[in-house]
């Protein structure tokens, strides 16, 4: 069902948005929640994006929305969007305007960029008006339709919006051009009236796509809104066509007006201040004249700002006294959930852990492991061993340890291309495998009978020492018990006759720098026993590393 000429957006309004503004995006939605209505952005163009969709928050439920890389492309798969939130920059936001006129589905457009060039400003307005569009900016927060639809970031957050009665329609049409000075007039009115219908800002650059002039007509024809406030400006005349409209009867609503900028006065010459089109270069366009002539016209305006709050509470007073606006009755708001991450920094929630890692950390501004920051890892000249014990065992190991594990992964760096791991690599490579799946194949083959005997010594001989089982017990308590070849004992090559060399550095070095022994003399004493059945059934490398 199509809307009356006279509104912009209503509670089925949806809406295309240029850019990728996920803040803004998740607060029109929790906009949308908050009334009730379905979610109100319908796609994202996004030239520059590779994703494909956005995920968002609509009260508890996660949604998707689509990303496109044109507004033409967006607009033809979603043509129930008559809306454009052209947050493009100042340098992008005239062609993706001019794309949007070129789309017959797209009404409206809302232009957020401060400081496009005044030719475009001027030739986009001219373009919208020819082709029957709306233009709100360039350089404006937009406008909201309380209870139906929210242009960006109109209103604040939500417990404002809540405060200044946003979230449900009032009786009043309000325009101006601050974006900062429509929050704080929606809660003027929200405090002395029953709120805003539909408020606009037009936007603060000298030539804005629509003028107060084209939304108070609309207002004028909008049977919800009862009375209409302009807040206007030093710098420019549209306050004129305001005048001109009530003057001439095209504007029958009560009407408070307001220009800022009276203390221009006191400043001598041109004065601007914080738009581009509040300046006044003539008399005609100060504050003061402009209020002058809309007081002139029959508009209520107050002696001053102050004074703004009592007019609009008198005229409010006056059309319920008179039965033209009825009391609203207020509804309960439903909540908008918090997002974890935020809760969780404001320590209004726990949660706990899925994984815990007691090895590194990080969480903070610089990388730890086991505690100790990478930083002071580089500074002290910790070697590769000690990260090892820090990482694998969560200690710093005294020299003696560090030194051993240092002397291990040079001694074991490579067992030569014979081996059943490195026979599976190069087996795989011929095959046309990557390299990363033909190292996986070799390390797949790391078992008790190739380089994976280390865990199974330390565990074995351990157990037996601490139950002072004799070498000829243990023997037979691993060929009777447990049934396999004991993990450590035993070489295809080397024996007694051929000792290991590798055996003997470690050997020498556990009696030349560890503060004891015991375990490897009961491992050697072991190998007696085994190699009295066979002569290569000596302690290997593993073993001794065990």
């Amino acid at each position: 069902m199509s809307k009356p000429d006279y509104l912009l957006f209503d509670r089925n309004t949806k809406a295309i948005f240029w850019n990728l503004n996920t803040n803004t995006i998740q607060r029109m939605l929790d906009y949308d929640y908050v009334v009730g209505r379905s979610p109100s952005i319908v796609a994202i163009v996004a030239p520059t994006s590779e994703r494909s969709f956005e995920k968002f928050f609509y009260g508890t439920k996660e949604i998707i929305i689509p990303i496109y890389k044109s507004t033409t492309e967006a607009a033809k798969l979603h043509p129930e969007a008559d809306v454009l939130l052209n947050f493009a920059s100042f340098r992008t936001a005239y062609p993706v305007t001019l794309e949007a006129f070129e789309i017959p589905t797209i009404r409206t457009i809302i232009i957020t960029a401060e400081g496009i060039p005044e030719r475009y400003a001027r030739d986009m307005r001219i373009k919208a008006k020819q082709l029957g569009k709306w233009i709100i900016g360039p350089a404006t927060v937009g406008g909201i339709a309380p209870g139906a639809f929210r242009i960006a970031n109109t209103g604040g957050t939500i417990e404002n919006i809540i405060a200044s009665k946003l979230h449900r329609p009032g009786s009043v049409g309000l325009v101006t051009r601050s974006g900062g000075l429509f929050n704080e007039l929606s809660n003027i009115i929200a405090r002395n009236a029953d709120g805003v219908s539909e408020g606009i800002a037009i936007g603060g650059d000298r030539f804005p796509g629509s003028d107060f002039l084209d939304h108070m007509l609309r207002f004028e024809k909008n049977p919800q809104i009862k009375f209409m406030i302009l807040l206007g400006e030093v710098g420019g005349e549209a306050e004129y066509k305001v005048v001109e409209a009530v003057k001439n009867g095209l504007i029958t609503k009560p009407v408070i007006g307001w220009c800022i900028g009276t203390i221009s006065k006191f400043f001598g010459g041109e004065v601007q201040f914080g738009h581009a089109g509040a300046k006044a270069g003539a008399d005609r366009e100060t504050a003061d004249a402009k209020n002058k002539a809309m007081k002139e016209a029959g508009i209520h305006v107050p002696n001053n700002f102050n004074e703004l709050p009592h007019v609009i509470k008198g005229i409010y007073e006056m059309l319920r006294g008179e039965g033209k606006i009825q009391p609203i009755v207020e509804s309960e708001v439903p909540p908008i959930p918090e997002d974890l991450s935020k809760a969780i920094r404001e320590g209004k929630v726990r949660k706990p852990t899925n994984f815990i890692c007691t090895i590194s950390d990080d969480r903070g501004e610089e990388a730890t492991y086991c505690g100790v920051p990478i930083s002071e890892v580089i500074e002290k000249g910790l070697t590769i061993a000690d990260v090892i014990g820090l990482l694998w065992f969560k200690r710093k190991f005294p020299n003696w340890a560090s030194g051993f594990i240092d002397m291990v992964i040079r001694v074991v760096a490579d067992h030569g291309p014979a081996v059943a791991g490195a026979h599976n690599v190069k087996v795989t490579a011929r095959a046309g495998k990557d390299l990363m799946s033909s190292l996986a194949t070799g390390i797949l083959a790391i078992g008790p009978r190739f380089g994976g005997a280390i865990d199974g010594a330390a565990k074995y001989f351990k157990m037996a020492y601490e139950k002072n089982m004799s070498p000829n017990e243990f023997v037979e308590y691993m060929k009777n018990v447990e049934k396999i070849p004991i993990p450590g004992i035993g070489h295809r090559v080397k024996s007694t006759k051929n000792p290991d060399k590798r055996v003997e550095l470690l050997k020498d070095y556990a009696r030349g720098n560890f503060p004891k022994i015991e375990l490897l003399d009961y491992a050697l004493e072991v190998e007696k026993v085994t190699t009295s059945k066979k002569e290569n059934l000596i302690l290997n490398v593993d073993g001794s590393i065990g």
